[in-house]
């Protein structure tokens, strides 16, 4: 049993190497794999706190509520991933590369540490952290569901606002 590990190790190794050789530059297998650990640790951590609170998962999911999930988590994946005012959340794994516009920045991963480098390709990625926000909005909906719907419903508002403003300032331009 005690030359399995330094076994795993060494074809773990020997496969992150041959990885790595296929791009351009080093890609941080062993802090995606922690990530997608972190990842299935909390959602068997939720999983266990909605049985041990005796809440199941609904058989059904309305419409209504896929369409607020949907434009909630895009937004508050936006807001954490590319909003300038949440920057300080980011700032331990990214680097601010420039402002795009509409209060929203580019960065990049400010670490070469597998992990470090990982989570800021996470925290700078609104599609990866998409999934991470739509896992804790379902588990809101089993465990907190009127918090949870309020919240949602206040991001989806957010949203919609934001494809008001769009519009407004298209129209506003072809007026002008």
């Amino acid at each position: 049993m005690t030359d399995v590990l330094p076994s795993a190790r060494a074809a773990a190794s020997r496969v992150a190497e041959r990885y790595a050789r296929s791009a351009d530059d080093d890609r941080p297998l062993r802090g995606y794999l922690t990530l997608m650990g972190l990842y299935g640790g909390t959602v068997a951590g939720l999983t266990g706190l909605a049985a041990v609170l005796g809440r199941k998962a609904p058989q059904k999911v309305s419409a209504g509520d896929v369409a607020l999930l949907t434009a909630a988590t895009y937004k508050l994946s936006r807001i954490l991933t590319k909003d300038a005012i949440t920057s300080p959340l980011r700032a331990p794994f990214t680097q601010f590369t420039e402002p795009v516009g509409e209060g929203e920045v580019n960065e990049e991963p400010a670490h070469h540490d597998p992990f470090r480098h990982a989570a800021g390709e996470l925290v700078n990625c609104p599609f990866c952290t998409s999934m991470w926000v739509a896992t804790a909005f379902s588990a809101g909906m089993v465990l907190a569901p009127g918090f949870t719907r309020m919240a949602t419903t206040a991001l989806t508002a957010v949203a919609g606002s934001d494809l008001l403003h769009f519009a407004y300032t298209a129209v506003r331009e072809k007026v002008e």
